[in-house]
């Protein structure tokens, strides 16, 4: 019978197919196989994928079995295939089979249907290319606390970090708030003072979340909830109190807040750390109004600090009057003193007549007790 001379070298295997069945599986070196043979050559260092041939078929031959690694992955499974020692590939569901002797495998099966989170992989091997499709990846900032939910029910409560599920048909929610002490505003309200004056408050209120686990899982928005505890409060103190009253205490208004409202807020899982009033704005006819009443209330107090003026002056007048009536030295030396002063502001005296200049200056200036 003839035959042909075939050679399969290293790293190679050949297999030998006879009216369409494996026949027999040739190893390196020459063989000897005849013409109407068929001859698929393999590289023994990549995965045997036969070519016209079932894999399930060909396994059945014992030769060809005992030359191969075979891993099969259900389904929602993976496998992570690693190749000396490295990992190569990810397999998904399907059969797979690969020549024994060029590299050493290793294969970790993953189940894609698990609920848990995944434990056990780096997360360099998580965020590859070739994982991060079927990942989800949930991340909880250095300044936040998060919860988790699974299938719709509360876990547990999740610390800053990167949390990582696998990608399949249960619902996985992270929810996740800053911890941090943080501000809120709660600007332009408007509110009827006890005397129905229609005043507008900016509030400034400081607040941290203490209890993640209430305020995110047994309270719907808690922000808004603290926002309306917090705007309540503030009416509930500006209406018991008149216009003047109220610009009066305005600084206790953030008090009053945080007390009435501190037990509140911890069922919030809140707790309020400072509340303040930044303005009290007024309407502006009322802003016109206490305008004119502040500057009366101004003019009087100047007319009577002028009055008070006055009258001291006029009492030092009169206590200076009676000194000089009953001490006529003291009467020469003030007569003098004027007479200075007013020396002081004449730059030139003409004397006219026969009398003597101090006669003349005398008549001028003297005044006579008995007037």
């Amino acid at each position: 019978m003839f035959r042909q001379k075939v050679r399969i070298n290293e790293g190679r295997v050949g297999l030998v197919f006879r009216e369409g069945d494996l026949l027999q599986v040739l190893g390196t070196g020459e063989h000897k196989i005849k013409h109407s043979d068929v001859l698929d050559v393999y590289d023994r260092s990549k995965q045997f994928v036969p070519v016209g041939h079932e894999l399930n078929v060909l396994l059945t031959h014992v030769d060809l079995a005992s030359e191969l690694t075979v891993v099969e992955v259900p389904d929602q499974h993976l496998m992570l295939m690693y190749t000396d020692g490295l990992f190569t590939r990810v397999l998904g569901a399907g059969k797979y089979a690969y020549w024994n002797g060029s590299s050493e495998y290793r294969f970790e099966l993953l189940d894609l249907s698990s609920k848990e989170m995944i434990t056990g992989l780096s997360k360099n091997l998580l965020i590859r290319r070739e994982l991060l499709a079927f990942v989800r990846v949930f991340e909880v900032g250095t300044s936040e606390r998060g919860v988790l939910f699974v299938d719709g029910h509360f876990v547990k409560e999740l610390g800053s970090g990167i949390y990582y599920f696998w990608r399949n048909a249960t619902p996985v929610l992270v929810l996740k708030t800053d911890v941090r002490q943080r501000q809120m505003e709660i600007s332009g309200q408007e509110i009827l003072t006890k005397d129905k004056a229609g005043v507008r408050l900016n509030v400034q209120v400081l607040f941290r979340v203490t209890d993640i686990v209430k305020a995110l899982t047994e309270v719907k928005d808690f922000e808004k909830q603290l926002y309306a505890m917090v705007q309540l409060a503030v009416r509930e103190f500006a209406g018991t109190y008149t216009l003047d009253e109220l610009l009066e205490k305005k600084e206790e208004i953030g008090t009053h807040v945080v007390e009435s409202v501190e037990q509140k807020v911890t069922e919030l899982g809140v707790k309020l750390v400072s509340c303040g009033v930044r303005d009290i704005i007024l309407p502006g006819e009322m802003r016109s109004i206490m305008n004119q009443v502040l500057v009366a209330q101004k003019q009087a107090q100047a007319n009577v600090i002028t009055r008070r003026e006055e009258t001291a002056s006029t009492r030092s007048l009169l206590n200076t009057a009676k000194l000089m009536e009953d001490n006529d030295m003291l009467f020469k030396l003030k007569e003098m003193e004027f007479v200075e002063k007013i020396a002081d502001k004449i730059g030139e005296i003409t004397v006219s007549g026969d009398g003597q200049v101090i006669d003349q200056l005398k008549s001028i200036f003297s005044v006579s007790k008995g007037k």
